[in-house]
């Protein structure tokens, strides 16, 4: 049986009863975790561009722009919304051969459930089956080691969650498969040098066009055939060499309880550093010192993390937020000096500070041959604080709070909802949100879901942040433009 079909009857034959407790609660605390991190992104330029976008495509009885009244293609609202819970880099994460985000099919199942008129069960089980997917496949290939992009396992994955949805034959989500994975192919440039807002972007486009391929096999449209095993299929052209995933059930559970929600808004191979950078604060307190006094630091960490936040220049002096929450020198320098790591930690004016920027420049990182053997089970990253008088001081994590070895309570993901949420809807809707959210299992309507108002200021200030985006794109073009014209004038 060939590897679609493998996967599309799996997807198909699966149903609530037999999803277990734990995976429905689960996805209970991934909604108001993705929730939490769209709200907190909610005021950002690339945030209201994205909902500016969908919103010109309105829709009646479509489905819901977040924190607006508008609604509009099951796609596009996949786009927008998974552009606003993917920005803050703070959205969950999965770590295997191939690293991921899966709550990035969030936004896809619930806009398809809303245009399906599905229920909060239907919803849950199309949640659990796309992060099945993409963390399965993440487990059988890399796509990193040969250039591509992680988010082309998502869009596999909410094609099936999507399709689920929409009711799909086993042979029709073989045909979205086909549809949605010969052509959402994305390379890592995306994550490599100075990073840009696609980073919020490229997986949310994955998303997207996951679910436009399963309302084209809903349709009855085709796909292409063998999408895994053909001489120009995924095997071939992507992974280098075949795979067969294995899958869920009620006996062995299912991948969502395996992921990791994030305590601190950075790219996840940076948490246990950030982790350690803390504990090793307090020590330096505790013996009189400062993140002043600090001489050098030593980074020891593992292959994957060296290579994606910590080997190129752009990461060791950040020009953007994506770059500075990419950057492992530079979140541990902030954590050094800071005590946190928050949205403000990767302001512009923070992560140009002189005094961090120097710290930054007294960092180095390496690849630790006994650390690689600890992931991806855990992220093992040692830190060596050498100070100015000598004193040394040394920790190692591996699992810092989030990871599925050092799960997050309830109450700490409610935390995380309220601070990100706060300023951008009121405590009250705050409230009603956390109860529709762990009552979603008995909700028999999800039109409204995301539907709520957002305050006066939260929408000016996206407003601001839009227009200052785009004044900045026009100022850079006007500037090339000019060099452009002196280079021309001095060649004649």
């Amino acid at each position: 049986m060939l590897l679609a079909d493998t996967l599309a009857r799996w997807a198909d034959a699966l149903n609530y009863a037999d999803l277990t407790p734990e995976a429905i609660h689960e996805v209970k605390r991934r909604l108001i975790d993705s929730t939490a991190t769209a709200l907190g992104a909610y005021t950002s330029a690339a945030a209201s561009i994205a909902r500016a976008t969908a919103a010109a495509v309105p829709v009646k009885g479509g489905s819901t722009i977040i924190g607006t009244r508008d609604r509009t293609t099951p796609d596009l609202a996949a786009f927008c919304n998974g552009a606003h819970v993917r920005y803050l880099d703070y959205n969950d994460t999965y770590l295997s051969k191939e690293p991921a985000h899966p709550s990035d099919n969030i936004p896809a199942t619930l806009a398809v459930a809303q245009a399906a008129g599905r229920g909060g069960k239907d919803f849950i089980l199309a949640t659990v089956i796309a992060y099945e997917i993409q963390c399965r496949l993440c487990d059988a290939a890399s796509l990193r080691k040969n250039g591509w992009d992680h988010v082309f396992y998502v869009a596999l994955g909410s094609a099936l969650g999507a399709g689920k949805l929409w009711k799909l034959s086993a042979a029709q989500m073989v045909h979205a498969l086909g549809l949605a994975g010969v052509c959402n192919i994305a390379t890592r440039q995306t994550r490599t040098g100075q990073i840009s807002m696609w980073k919020a972007g490229a997986a949310s486009n994955a998303a997207r066009n996951g679910v436009f391929a399963a309302n084209l096999a809903r349709q009855g449209f085709t796909g292409p055939h063998e999408i895994f095993e053909g001489p120009k299929g995924i095997f071939k052209m992507l992974t280098s060499g075949p795979f067969a995933p294995a899958l869920g059930d009620r006996e062995r559970g299912y991948m969502i309880n395996q992921t990791y929600i994030k305590y601190w808004p950075a790219e996840y191979h940076a948490q246990s550093a950030i982790d350690a950078a803390l504990q090793l604060r307090k020590e330096i307190r505790a013996a009189g010192g400062t993140a002043d006094d600090i001489r050098d630091i030593l980074i020891e960490s593992f292959e994957a993390a060296v290579s994606i936040i910590g080997s190129e220049p752009e990461k060791w002096r950040p020009t953007s937020r994506e770059t500075a929450d990419h950057s492992m020198g530079y979140m541990v320098c902030a954590a050094l000096y800071d005590g946190d790591v928050t949205k403000k930690t990767f302001d512009e004016k923070r992560f140009t500070e002189p005094k961090v920027l120097g710290l930054l420049d007294r960092t180095k990182i390496r690849e630790a041959d006994d650390l690689n053997p600890g992931y991806p089970k855990g992220i093992p990253n040692r830190l060596i604080i050498t100070m100015k008088d000598g004193a040394r001081f040394e920790k190692r994590v591996d699992f810092p709070r989030g990871h599925a070895g050092n799960p997050m309570s309830d109450e700490e993901v409610e935390a995380k909802f309220r601070t990100l949420a706060d300023g951008v809807i009121s405590d009250k809707t705050q409230a009603a949100l956390l109860r529709q959210f762990w009552a979603i299992d008995r909700a028999r309507d999800l039109s409204n879901l995301w539907r709520f108002e957002v305050s006066r200021k939260a929408v000016k200030k996206s407003g601001k942040a839009s227009k200052r985006a785009g004044a900045a794109v026009k100022g850079k073009r006007a500037k090339t433009k000019a060099k452009s014209k002196a280079k021309s004038k001095a060649r004649r």
